[in-house]
Order: C-alpha cells, then structure tokens, then sequence
C-alpha cells in the first residue's frame, strides 16, 4: 500500500527498478555522504593543525560511524534535524552524539565541522554522489546496453537493407551500420560523460578562508583545502562564493541530455522498424499486447524508454539552466532542485533498462528487409549517374532524374537504361551486375569495425 500511495512513480510502481540509486541520491544517502565529508575533514584538521594523531580504536570508531550508517541512524539525524531546523547541523551533532563516550574523540568534538560552511559540506557530498552514480550505475548500465546493440550491428553488417531519406527510399545502408551509427553517437557521449570533471570546495562562509585564517594564519589553508577536495576525487575549485558554483554539474547534465536525445532518436527509429516489420518482436506465452486485440505485440518498452528519457531530460535541462545561478553570494533555491537530481538520473536509468530490454527482443525479419529492398531499383540511379559523371557522358543527373524522378523502376527497366550509354563494356558489365542489396560501399565494413 506503501508503494500504491506513492506520489512518485520511481517510489512506486518502479520503485524495484531503481533501488541501485537509492543509497546514493535518497536523503538516507545524502546524510552518509554529508557525514563522510565530515569525518574526513575532521582527520585532515587533525593532520594540519597538528593535534594529536588519533588512536587506532577512535580511528575505527568514525570509520565505523560512515561505513554502518543504517536507516535507524538516519532517523536519528532527523529527530535532531526537527529541533533545531537545520539539516547540516544535525549531521554535526549527530556524529558528536556518536563520540560523546569516547574521551579522546570528545576532547576535540569542536572540530567537527571546524571553518566550514554548510556548503562546504553539501558541495562535496553531491560530487561524491554524482561520482558514484557515474560510476557505479549510469556508466554500466550503458556500457550494458552499448553491448547489445554492437551483438546486432556485428550479426548483421551485411544484411542489406533500404534507407530511407525524408521518409523516402535511398541509397542502402545495412542494418548492422544503422546501429554502428547509434553506437559511435552513445561511445562518444559516454567519453564525455566519463572525463567530465567534477568540482569541489571547501574555503568557508564566502569562498575566502576568513574563520580558518583568522583562526589559524600560519597555515596555507589554500593548500589544505586542495588536497582534501582532492583526495576525495574531485577537482578541487579555487574560486567560489559561499556555494560551489555548480557550472560542473550544468557541464555533466549537458552530456545527460545528449546521450538521452540520442537514445530517444533511438527509440523513435526502432519503434519505426518494427511497426514496418523489419524487425519483430520475442513474445512471451503468458503476456499480453492490448486488452482488446490479442495479436499485438507492442514495442512498449521502446516507448517506455522514450518517456522516460524525456522526462529525464527536462529534469537536467531545468537544473543545468537553473544551478548556475545564484543571487550574490548565495542564495537558497539551488537546494530543492539538488535534491532532484536522483529524480532526473531515476527516469534515465528506468529507461536504459527499458531499452535494453526492448532490444533483447528484437529479430530481424530479413525476409521483409530484402523484399523491401528488391522493390526499389530506382535507388541505383544515384551510382549509374556518378559514373556517368567519371566517364563524362552528358547531363548524366538530368537524365537519371527524367529516367527516375517520383517512379517506380524494376530491374529489367534499369537494365535496358544501362545498355543504352556509352560507357566502356567493362564499366558497363559492372552497373549492369550492380543490385540494391550490393550498392552498400563501406557499411559492412563499418559495421564490423564498431
């Protein structure tokens, strides 16, 4: 019933389809991220401002306290969250709680979130949570899909098959270079996706270092705050106000919506092929394809995916136009749509799966593909008038368009048209062996390279 009352459908009809995000982009997840950055900082304040090193059990202590982080902890970061009416702060007092019975922890507790805005920490804690969505779901689940698609390209990079340019029939392809091309597109994407960097600071209440310079001139704390962000696997930000100002996570949305626009180009051409049956379906015994026509076998889960990817990408298009944009130093409305973003990367992972899913299915009905193909001889007019050209016959386009222009043309009437030039024989034989389905140039050569 839970589940039945969600507002959300990644919450609940979904909601088994997405639980690999929950842990990294839920609120839960939020305050495990948030609590590691402040652990963290408090070891490095430790090594900088030379107090003494810890112990091997107080160590293990506030490892302990980031590695069981558990849903009952959480709740407890709440209860404190609703006194006081400050989400970072609980966190702070909340890991003060975890050490109070610890004499050595507790002597240096007012390090804990020392110099630190509470931007500092969030900040961090979604660059930590977008690096680990990149890496630990979104890189692999098209990686996932990239692997089905190549299974296809590679299957049938000779099977010849009819383009189609403004809807129209043209120059053939092979259905293998047809998804070579989508791949090279997601490939390239997923190049960008993976090397975009993500950014980090940790300078204070307005970008500059005031309270820890104040409080400790002697220390190069630019140098301190580098190696932090740094080690934490993020690129570190020199020059911020009180927020970091988020260009980097418009930059990775950017690469989001590119890969999703190819993905719904995708889904789009595919749902085409199938509803001309090049390709068919894999149907299940027990499934049913409409509530009133028992024959149907939908391509659902291509139009699943493509819905899902838009509402994805109108998510990311919102928060790449929005988060870079704050008033002055800072302002609050960057929060709530941070706190959307596993609601944007929740649709694009429904709809890998989708996809992925859909292409398992599919089967070329190549019987249909070469009836298609042997329909259109007019096709060849384009290489009878290239050579034509190379042999420098007269107005060879003009001829082929009067000779084929909005017409139906056989083979046997291609053929009498090729007799008729004055072309070398060899050159002659060759046009005259040509075929729809061997007009294909380098694609199965394409296809297999992908």
């Amino acid at each position: 019933m839970d589940a039945l009352m969600a507002l959300s459908p990644l919450d609940g009809r979904y909601q088994e389809k997405v639980n690999q995000l929950r842990p990294i982009f839920s609120e839960y997840g939020l305050m495990k991220f948030r609590i590691a950055i402040e652990i963290r900082w408090l070891e490095t304040l430790i090594e900088f401002i030379k107090l003494p090193p810890l112990n091997s059990n107080a160590i293990k202590l506030l490892n302990d306290i980031i590695v069981n982080f558990s849903s009952e902890d959480a709740t407890r970061v709440k209860e404190i969250e609703f006194g006081i009416n400050h989400d970072v702060k609980a966190i702070e007092y909340y890991i003060k709680e975890c050490i109070a019975d610890h004499a050595e922890l507790k002597s240096i507790s007012e390090f804990i979130h020392f110099g630190c805005t509470s931007e500092d920490i969030n900040n961090l804690a979604y660059g930590l949570m977008l690096q680990s969505a990149r890496e630990q779901c979104i890189l692999p689940a098209l990686n996932d899909m990239i692997t089905l698609l190549k299974k296809i390209a590679h299957e049938h990079a000779t099977l010849a098959m009819l383009a189609r340019t403004h809807g129209q029939a043209a120059t053939p392809s092979t259905l293998g270079k047809e998804i070579a091309n989508v791949i090279a597109r997601v490939q390239r994407q997923i190049k960008q996706l993976n090397e975009a960097e993500l950014l980090g600071k940790m300078n204070g209440a307005s970008g500059n270092y005031n309270a820890l310079a104040i409080t400790y001139p002697e220390i190069d704390w630019q140098n301190v705050s580098k190696k932090f962000v740094s080690k934490l696997g993020l690129t570190w930000n020199p020059y911020t106000t009180q927020i970091e100002p988020h260009d980097c996570l418009a930059e990775l949305f950017a690469i989001m919506i590119r890969i999703n626009t190819i993905l719904i180009d995708f889904c789009r051409d595919i749902w085409g092929y199938i509803s001309i049956n090049y390709f068919t379906q894999k149907s299940l015994a027990n499934e049913v394809g409409s509530s009133t026509m028992p024959h149907k076998v939908n391509p659902i889960d291509f139009e699943n995916g493509e819905g899902n990817l838009g509402i994805a990408n109108a998510l990311f298009e919102h928060m790449a136009a929005k988060l870079p944009i704050s008033r002055w130093q800072r302002d609050l409305s960057d929060s709530t749509v941070l706190r959307n973003i596993g609601v944007a990367f929740g649709h694009s992972m429904l709809a890998y799966q989708s996809i992925c899913k859909g292409i398992a299915k599919l089967q070329a009905n190549q019987a249909v593909i070469e009836a298609d193909l042997n329909q259109h001889w007019e096709v060849l007019a384009e290489a009878v008038q290239t050579v034509m050209r190379r042999y420098n016959l007269e107005q060879p386009y003009e001829k082929l368009k009067a000779f084929t222009r909005g017409k139906r043309i056989d083979q046997q009437m291609l053929k009498e048209f090729i007799r008729e030039l004055a072309l070398p024989d060899n050159v002659k034989q060759e046009l005259l062996k040509l075929t729809p389905a061997s007009y294909l140039g380098y694609a199965d050569e394409l296809a297999k390279q992908i």
